[in-house]
């Protein structure tokens, strides 16, 4: 009996015994599975690591926009940059998952791939450039000005103590507008190959813009000498596209006009009429160069060619002295406007030039040298704003090589700067609009 009772004894001892044992080895193991399933992997980005808990997960591909294509990568951005979830995927064997879902915070560095039970899980990543609305990048890149500017001063008069350089914000009919004055630094836009300045912001949001140069002739002479101060050596003006009358016909207050009607003051509307020299340089230059950016070009805020009369003028084709608003507004009460008063001066075009106004705005005074703004250039360029019809002439307003306002008679030949609109859904791969970093489309 007591070998009995002693051998059931061993036998219990031996039951738990091996029970604290398999129990043993189960916690090893299950911690063992577990940590392997919690391994940390790290995936190297541009600064740093991050960490991501993805089991047996293997990064196979990550890949970077690059304008309509993407290129492989080693790394993770970790800026300018944003996951597209709905591109990216993952695999096990050759079987996409669609039922996995990926997501990536560039701001806390967390890359989430869920659900992920599974070993040998292959993911792909692809990211997309990180993209900015034109309009809210200047709004919050660019120095304000405050106020309103005295349009009887250039932007920098009297050895600049009434100096006015920034973003300024007015009111119109429209709605509110930001336009650029004085000797900005941070209006510099690359686009179509090209290099422009930003005039403003139109108050659709869309944004006006003129021609600085083409971007591969430009950089060879010098960027920085270029789109800061001009240039010219002695046969190009890389500022403009190229030398033209206004109109070829003169002796007829008519030949002010972007389209013309021969005994009208302007035409019955803005796609009837003659068009002028100037016009068929600009539409033949767009059609080459950016008519394949016809969506991102609009043509709603229009081109003001203003035909309206001065006080105390009325209009005739062969009058000896007839004056127009803009020569009233600028020369003769120092003031200037936005706005376009006949909707049949307004053109729905997708090209056309600079106002006068929008000179006076940015900086530009009626015979008053000024090479401290951004429309300086050293050369001589068209406006599209009607001055006078005079001793059977008829004069333009144009930009002269010392930075001024002044008239010109139309068939004279001069400088051409195109001016687009570009839409106000136009957005910009990260810049901040300096001569180094140039907004780009």
């Amino acid at each position: 009996m007591e070998f009995e009772g002693l051998k059931r004894g061993h036998i219990k001892r031996n039951i738990i015994i091996g029970s604290f044992v398999v129990l043993f080895i189960s916690a090893i193991i299950l911690n063992f599975t577990k940590a392997k399933y919690r391994t940390t992997a790290d995936v190297p980005i541009a600064s740093g690591t991050i960490n991501y808990e993805l089991g047996d997960a293997n990064l196979i591909g990550i890949y970077l926009q690059n304008g309509n294509n993407y290129i492989k990568s080693d790394t993770i951005p970790d800026s300018g940059y944003t996951l597209n979830e709905e591109k990216s995927y993952c695999k096990i064997g050759d079987e996409v998952q669609n039922n996995m879902t990926i997501t990536y915070d560039v701001n806390t560095k967390t890359l989430n791939v869920s659900p992920l039970s599974t070993k040998g899980t292959k993911c792909y990543l692809y990211f997309d450039e990180q993209r900015t609305l034109l309009k809210d990048a200047i709004l919050a890149n660019a120095k304000r000005g405050s106020g309103t500017p005295n349009f009887g001063n250039t932007s920098c008069s009297s050895g600049c103590q009434e100096s006015t350089v920034g973003l300024y914000e007015e009111q119109t009919s429209k709605g509110t507008t930001y336009y650029f004055r004085g000797n900005v630094d941070d209006n510099y836009l690359e686009f179509g190959g090209f290099y422009w300045r930003i005039i403003r912001i139109n108050e659709d949001g869309s944004i006006r813009i003129i021609y600085s140069g083409e971007k591969s002739t430009v950089d060879i002479a010098g960027k920085e000498t270029v789109l800061a101060n001009g240039y010219n050596d002695g046969s190009t003006d890389y500022t403009q596209i190229q030398t033209s009358a206004f109109n070829s016909s003169y002796n007829r207050s008519e030949y002010v006009g972007f389209r013309y009607t021969e005994g009208s003051q302007r035409p019955s509307n803005t796609n009837t009429g003659t068009e002028s020299t100037i016009k068929g340089v600009l539409d033949t230059w767009y059609s080459k160069n950016l008519q394949k950016y016809d969506n991102m070009t609009i043509s709603t805020p229009g081109f003001c060619n203003d035909r309206e009369m001065a006080s105390g003028s009325s209009w005739s084709s062969t009058g000896s002295e007839i004056y127009y608003k803009a020569r009233e507004r600028i020369v003769i009460n120092k003031t200037a406007s936005l706005e376009c008063s006949n909707t049949n001066d307004l053109y729905q075009t997708k090209i056309g030039l600079i106002t006068a106004d929008e000179v006076a705005y940015a900086g530009g005074k009626y015979n008053t040298n000024n090479s401290g703004y951004y429309l300086y250039t050293g050369n001589a360029y068209w406006t599209m704003s009607p001055y006078y019809f005079y001793g059977s002439n008829a004069y333009v307003l144009l930009m002269y090589s010392m930075g001024f306002l002044s008239n010109y008679g139309v068939n004279n030949t001069s400088g051409v700067r195109p001016v687009i609109n570009l839409s106000a859904d136009t957005t910009i791969k990260s810049a901040n609009g300096t001569i180094s970093s140039p907004y780009e489309i």
